[in-house]
């Protein structure tokens, strides 16, 4: 362990505990050392400490020892009392108040940060006026009545060489009247050693009047008792000492007093030899023999078994006395009195030994006699007794903590004195490492006195930042508490330290609601003391907590503000946290040779816009110098990798504001932070970096502010933000002149006094820049752009663009162009994502009549063709090479749109276009245009086709529609065929299936037409027979309606069914056996808002419904229907023929097999008997219609099953006849007809339709070979009803 006397304690105790010297002086003598700022004692007590004395010390005992430090205190007569209370706090209080001023100019550096202190000394950490304090705190109780180590020793008598009678002067000053009441009361023993100094000053004479006195009172008071100082020896004017001595014992000095100005070099070594002779010869001798006397008095009355009997027998008749505080009353002659002053003087000389004896012998006797301060202090002198031994701690500490615990059962009278005995306690604790117990006594000292807990606590907060290992939490909290205690006492400079001192131990933790509480306090405080800019920044730290309640972050919104308001000036705050700014959804926008018409067309994928374009921008084969070369050739090579923007454009950045509190606040005046040096080489000089003046307003607005002077133009944004709300703000940057811009970050106002930046991280990894060249670029250049001259850019927009519909809706749209630049553009292209949605008209379509001009006429010849085609190449349609537009004259295109599916679409539009000889870094530019729309549904239609069993190429066709929409009626205006060869006519009028003449929500509707192939009829029926053409379009709508039918061929119908085919499959081969559709309708028109006329038509097409069925031939019996025998003559032999079509691509063979069974339905065949099995109820198919059957159409199918067979009762039976079983070989795409006979034996009606057809497929002859490997389909027919009636003729 280190020696104790090394220890802060122990140098402590070899200061405070040593011999005191009284002084009596003449007012002369404090004139002669005022002239040097300093009274009599002040200018004795620099020397008054020997580190290095080296006296031989006898005391008790026959061996000597050297004694090395020695220390003499100084008092006047006068201030040889107990000190009053209060006049000891407010001496303590001032104390504080002026450490606190000492250490102001501290308070605008920074504190340390705790790693920082944990590698520093605890010296170096702790305030140096603690020390101090803690000393002042202990001299508070000098002088006391039950402690003899501030009792004199000696009193040094000074008289002037400038008083008159020096030799009486000197009988005067010990004069009973003038000596301390506590030597005149019996305290102290007013028999001590005197010493007389006679003090000349050398500025008033010569020396020899004083040798002439000295001589004199060597005469009269002895030779050895008397000295003579010479002081103020300075001939050369005042002196300006470099190392003051008097520096640390006048603190109270103003920076104006010279201390010791007129005493040289030769007056301090005076000085030292006085006192030093002052020590050695006569105050340690004076001791050493009172020391012996008092020794040899207590061997004789209490030492020894005889006396400890005699001396407890005495003692034991006082246990009836009232136990008091103090016990009895000890005068200086009383043998308790002396016991304790030979263990002081004994402590004083380091002789530990002799003093613990006498302690331990004088403890007993206090404690017997209830003298309970007294028994208190003397276990108190035990502890630091043992301390300085170094023997036994645990006594050492026993003893203090006894003595402890003894001032405090005493109550207020002893509080002081165990705060003394606890500042002991502390140090014993301190040399010995154990810090965190040393808090706990901290603690406990604290007492009632809110200043003095101050002190005490910051002491204590020490401890647990030393103790290992390091406590911090508890160390920041006891720094807070102490903050408060300083604040409650008016020490703000010192709950300001406190608090600052705390910081560093909340800053990187989550406790929250701590840290804010320091420092809103720290800002407040500061702002009492007019340190606004500290305040500020401490009310900073606080702005945006969003842990705190709303009533919290009104107050500290309010007195931020207010401390800024103080100011009186305008606050530039970097990174201000309110609002907090997201830089991970940070988002800037540009536009190179790619331009945009909307933010959303901005925010679409490249890669998408990618794939759209690369059929249009000309490829690098074609262009090898492309814009992209060319810009790395022209750039410089500092800034290759910077993006390429032009002048006059602005650059768009998205930033994410949001507003931690729960309270709303406006923010003003946001712009974008930019720089813009006109060429690369001035990027190096910040001479030629700009900034914008921002200006104030207070609604949430757009607008732009132009400075003349400034290279860039920017927009400013107001807002305001409610609790908890985000929200995306778009800032543009428009720079008018060439060079290299930067964007640096975005600056705001809170308030009219306060301003916000925020640069932003030119690492950051989520930033997302939008629409720039992304593979080579490095970070630092992300929003670094290089800025060419002004090129041509086109402005687009489509209009009227809806943002709903409903599935089939079809309108027209306007695509128009604006040039804004005086240079024109030309070889213009467009490419749409969806052609399926948007066709591309003719430009005369522009200022026709929609949908009037799709109106049939009776001029217009009807071809049967459809849409026109545009001048179109990989989807690519390309603008007429004449169109060359300015910015007087916007270009007007027609559009087409048409809803064919439900759901939520985006459709993609770009326009190519080229910029002429503008620019050799930028050729061209595209055009990027976004659109959203959502299609609800409102008509699903489907269509179901049967081949007619009466006659060849001939169909029914059913057609189901049903309303999908929940508020939507619509009017079927017609049914169109798209090939003219189709004719189509209603079975059945619509009134009659739909009386409303509207489809309301969720209504469906089934109608039925007949379907007739136009092509099968030969020219000379179509010339003879024109009622046997049918039209292909068909009028659903009312007939007394006077609405025309539209002209389906035309565009965009036709466009649109174009894109309908190709979507809904492609052509196949036989493609002449599937017919497309075109349903119109309208809305109905009590739906249309305002009354007007609906201008949009809907249609939905139905593409590549198939007329073939899964069987390959479908046939046809011809023959009479009515016919009259006469029976009693013969049997009747009638004569039909069969019409079969092969509708194969190869050879089919059939085998028309008829059964002669009754009509019950008996079959002679097993495929027969198998067809038979198919037969149901709902069997589908043409039938001969009976008065009583009903239609019903159900499934795509030409004659697979068969149809119910009619059965009729009969007179006689029939057979076939002739040759009935025939088997024919159909070549593909041919019709063979077949003849057959039946004999009737009888009159009545007959079902002809007892036959089925066996076919099967022949291989081609080039497949022969392989017939091995092939499977020939197959199949069975059954007959068609045929029913023939036979009469009997008269």
């Amino acid at each position: 362990m280190v020696d104790p006397a090394s220890t802060p304690l122990g140098k402590m105790l070899l200061e405070e505990i040593t011999p005191v010297v009284m002084v009596l002086c003449t007012p002369n003598v404090e004139e002669a050392c005022l002239k040097n700022n300093l009274s009599f004692v002040q200018m004795l007590t620099p020397f008054c400490n020997f580190n290095n004395i080296d006296v031989p010390v006898r005391t008790a005992s026959d061996q000597p020892y050297r004694l090395q430090k020695f220390k003499l205190r100084l008092f006047y007569a006068s201030d040889i009392r107990q000190p009053n209370l209060e006049v000891a706090k407010e001496r303590l209080k001032h104390v504080i108040t002026q450490a606190g001023e000492r250490d102001f100019s501290e308070l605008s550096i920074d504190p340390p940060q705790v790693d920082d202190l944990v590698s520093r000394s605890e010296s170096e950490i702790l305030p140096s006026w603690f020390q101090f304090f803690n000393r002042e705190l202990i001299r508070t109780l000098s002088f006391s009545d039950h402690e003899a180590f501030d009792h004199p020793v000696a009193c040094l008598l000074v008289v002037s060489s400038k008083d008159e009678e020096p030799i009486n002067r000197f009988v005067d000053l010990f004069n009973t009247n003038k000596l301390p009441s506590l030597l005149n009361d019996g305290v102290m023993d007013p028999k001590i050693l005197k010493h007389y100094l006679l003090l000349h000053d050398n500025q008033d004479e010569t020396s020899e009047k004083a040798t002439k006195i000295l001589t004199e009172m060597r005469g009269t008071f002895g030779p050895n008792d008397c000295q003579l100082l010479c002081i103020n020896s300075s001939q050369d004017g005042p002196l300006q000492h470099q190392d003051n001595p008097w520096s640390q014992f006048k603190l109270d000095a103003s920076p104006g007093q010279h201390l010791g100005c007129f005493l040289n070099i030769d007056d301090f070594n005076e000085i030292k030899d006085i006192l030093q002779e002052l020590s050695t010869k006569h105050i340690i001798p004076y001791m050493e023999q009172k020391i012996r006397v008092l020794n040899q008095k207590v061997s004789a009355t209490r030492k020894g078994f005889r006396n400890q009997i005699k001396n407890l027998w005495w003692r034991k008749g006082k246990e009836d006395e009232l136990d008091s505080l103090n016990g009895p009353i000890y005068t200086f002659s009383s043998i308790e009195s002396q016991i304790r002053i030979l263990g002081d003087y004994a402590f004083m000389l380091q002789d530990y030994d002799l003093a613990l004896s006498n302690y331990h012998l004088i403890s007993t006797d206090y404690k017997l006699d209830k003298a309970w301060k007294r028994y208190a202090a003397v276990q108190e002198m035990m502890g630091l007794t043992y301390f300085l031994l170094d023997q036994s701690r645990k006594e050492a500490e026993y003893c203090v903590e006894n003595a402890f615990e003894t001032y405090l059962k005493i109550g207020s009278a002893g509080q002081q004195n165990a705060t003394r005995c606890g500042l002991w306690w502390i140090g014993m604790l301190k040399a010995r490492d154990q810090h965190k117990e040393a808090a706990t006594v901290y603690f406990r000292i604290c007492g009632e006195d809110p200043l003095h807990s101050a002190v005490m606590l910051e002491q204590a907060s020490y401890c647990y930042f030393f103790s290992k290992p390091t406590m911090l939490h508890k160390y920041g909290f006891h720094l807070v508490l102490s903050g408060d205690h300083y604040k409650k006492c008016d020490q703000v400079k010192h709950a300001i330290r406190a608090y600052r001192s705390a910081i560093s131990v909340y800053k990187e933790t989550t406790w929250g609601h701590i840290k804010d509480y320091v420092h809103f306090h720290i800002g407040r405080w500061y702002a009492f003391l007019g340190l606004y800019d500290i305040a500020v920044m401490h009310m900073l730290e606080v702005l945006a907590s969003s842990h705190q309640s709303k009533k919290n972050q009104e107050l500290f919104l309010r007195d931020f503000l207010e401390i800024v308001q103080k100011t009186g000036k305008t606050f530039e705050v970097l990174n201000l946290k309110l609002p907090v700014i997201s830089i991970s959804s940070l988002k800037v926008t540009f536009e190179d040779q790619r331009t945009y018409a909307s933010s959303a067309a901005a925010s679409v994928k490249e890669s998408l816009w990618h794939s759209l374009e690369e059929d249009m921008v000309p490829s690098l084969t074609a262009a090898r110098s492309n814009w992209l070369e060319l810009q790395s050739k022209l750039m410089p090579k500092k800034y290759k990798e910077s993006n390429i923007c032009v002048a006059g454009e602005a650059i768009k950045v998205d930033v994410e504001f949001r507003n931690p509190l729960q309270i709303s606040i406006s923010i003003l005046d946001v712009s974008l932070i930019c720089e813009l040096s006109a060429s690369p080489e001035e990027m190096k000089s910040d001479a030629n970096s700009s900034d914008i003046e921002l200006q104030n307003d207070e609604n949430k607005n757009s607008r732009t502010s132009v400075d003349i002077i400034s290279p860039f133009i920017l927009s400013e944004v107001d807002f305001t933000l409610a609790g908890g709300e985000t929200i995306l703000v778009q800032l543009t940057v428009a720079p008018r002149v060439e060079g290299i811009l930067k964007i640096v970050g975005v600056r705001w106002k809170l308030s009219s006094s306060v301003v916000g930046f925020h640069n932003f991280e030119s690492n950051f990894l989520n930033t997302r820049i939008v629409k720039g060249r992304k593979s080579k670029h490095s970070p630092i250049n992300e929003l670094k752009f290089m800025v060419i001259k002004s090129l041509p850019k086109l402005e687009g927009f489509i209009h009227p663009f809806p943002e709903s519909t409903c599935v089939g809706d079809l309108r027209p749209l306007v695509l128009e162009l604006r040039n804004q630049s005086k240079y024109p553009v030309q070889n213009l292209k467009m490419k749409i994502s969806h052609p399926r949605f948007l066709v591309i008209g003719n430009q005369e379509e522009l200022n026709i009549k929609f949908p009037t001009f799709l109106e049939k006429t009776i001029n217009v010849e009807t071809n049967g063709g459809l849409a026109k085609s545009n001048t179109m190449s990989q989807g690519v349609f390309s603008f007429p090479e004449d169109i060359m537009f300015l910015e007087e004259t916007p270009l007007r295109w027609p559009l087409w749109l048409r809803a064919a599916v439900p759901g939520d679409f985006s459709f993609y539009i770009t326009v190519y276009y080229e910029t002429g000889e503008v620019s050799s870094v930028m050729r061209y530019r595209i055009l990027r245009m976004h659109y959203n729309l959502k299609v609800l549904p409102s008509l699903d239609v489907s269509f179901q086709i049967s081949p007619c069993p009466l006659r060849m190429q001939e169909f029914l066709l059913r057609m189901d529609v049903v309303n999908r929409t929940s508020s939507e009626s619509f009017q079927v205006h017609q049914l169109s065929s798209v090939v003219k060869q189709w004719g189509i006519s209603l079975l059945q009028p619509v009134d009659g299936v739909l009386p409303s003449q509207s489809l309301f929500p969720h209504q469906a509707l089934s109608c039925f037409f007949m379907l007739k192939d136009h092509k099968s009829l030969t020219s000379e029926n179509r010339i003879s027979s024109p009622s046997l053409l049918l039209e292909s379009d068909v009028k659903l709508g009312p007939q007394s309606d006077n609405e025309t039918l539209f002209e389906v061929s035309r565009s965009p119908l036709a466009d649109f069914h174009n894109c309908e085919r190709l979507h809904q499959g492609t052509l196949q081969q036989g493609s002449q056996h599937r017919v497309d559709f075109i349903l119109i309708s309208r809305l109905l028109k009590s739906n249309i808002h305002g009354g007007a006329s609906d201008p949009h038509l809907f249609s939905h097409h139905a593409c590549h419904c198939s007329l073939s069925s899964i069987s390959p031939i479908s046939w046809l019996v011809d023959g009479p229907r009515t016919i009259c025998h006469d029976f009693a003559a013969s049997f009747c032999e009638i004569n039909v023929r069969m019409t079969i079509s092969n509708s194969a691509d190869g050879v089919v063979s059939v085998h028309v097999n008829p059964s002669d069974s009754h009509s019950s339905g008996g079959q002679s065949s097993n495929a027969a008997a198998a067809a038979a099995a198919h037969r149901s109820k709902d069997q589908a198919g043409w039938h001969d219609i009976p008065v009583a059957n009903d239609i019903k159409v159900t499934s795509d199918v030409l004659a697979t099953q068969a149809g119910k067979s009619m059965s009729l009762e009969s007179v006689l039976p029939f057979i076939w006849s002739g040759s009935s079983f025939t088997k024919v070989l159909i070549e593909p795409k041919l019709t063979v007809e077949v003849p057959l006979q039946i004999c009737v034996f009888a009159p009545g009606t007959y079902d002809l339709s007892n036959y089925v057809l066996n076919w099967n497929l022949v291989p081609a002859t080039s497949d022969e070979g392989n017939l091995g490997e092939q499977k020939p389909s197959s199949g069975v027919c059954q007959g068609y009803p045929y029913h023939l009636t036979v009469l009997q003729s008269t």
